[in-house]
């Protein structure tokens, strides 16, 4: 037994995986391609693509917001859970990094689900606003881009965010650099920030938990808005 979270070697990550894990060939590959790459460490781990997966279908997600695609783990790992009318509204800067993305979304046969914007997220979530029909009206969102401009995407994801809406936060733990004093770089100190921030935020219940690089769970509260 124990009374705080258990840490995990290689060894039992392994028996983890070879017990939980039911990753469909699709997504097999392509983190197989991504490994390849000079920032394949910018994937999420498959155990956490299988989560998001099973929350999208726990809470009944169709309308998904993600910040940060890369070579679209995540995001087809969320496309593959989504009903039929699905979509996913995806923001990234790379051509390069989402035409992999692109590829297996097409072989997938879910790319008819994802609307993919190229450009800085929070000029592309500040369009998504100005809209005027888009705020409060997605089911879960998923932020996993540079890290200094986590605020300023976690603010503009509540306001789209429906009530009761879900919130994903990825990387949060950083590789335990968030815990380190010693280490103050820009990008540490902005999930530092944030993940104090989250924590005194009564505009959400939250969960901060131990998958992966750290993911935060944030529910929006509808009594607050």
């Amino acid at each position: 037994m124990s009374n705080k979270s258990i840490g995990l070697d290689d060894r039992l990550y392994e028996y983890l995986t070879s017990v939980s894990l039911r990753e469909p060939e699709i997504l097999a590959q392509l983190r197989e391609e991504t490994a390849a790459l000079p920032n394949a460490g910018m994937q999420i781990a498959p155990d956490q693509g299988q989560f998001m997966a099973l929350l999208v279908k726990l809470i009944g997600a169709a309308k998904v917001l993600e910040v940060g695609v890369f070579t679209g783990y995540s995001s087809l790992s969320v496309a593959l859970a989504l009903p039929g009318q699905g979509r996913i509204t995806a923001f990234d800067i790379s051509p390069e990094w989402t035409a992999v993305a692109r590829r297996y979304w097409e072989e997938a046969g879910v790319a008819d689900k994802i609307d993919l914007h190229l450009g800085e997220a929070i000029d592309g979530l500040d369009a998504l606003l100005a809209e005027g029909q888009t705020e409060g009206t997605y089911d879960l969102a998923f932020i996993d881009a540079d890290k200094v401009n986590y605020d300023g995407y976690y603010e503009r994801a509540l306001r789209l965010l429906k009530p009761c809406g879900l919130l994903l936060i990825d990387n949060v733990l950083w590789g335990g650099r968030v815990a380190d004093k010693s280490v103050d770089d820009s990008d540490t100190a902005a999930i530092r920030a944030l993940n104090l921030k989250i924590h005194a935020d009564p505009r959400v219940d939250i969960s901060l938990l131990p998958v992966a690089d750290g993911l935060t769970l944030a529910l929006k509260c509808p009594a607050v808005f």
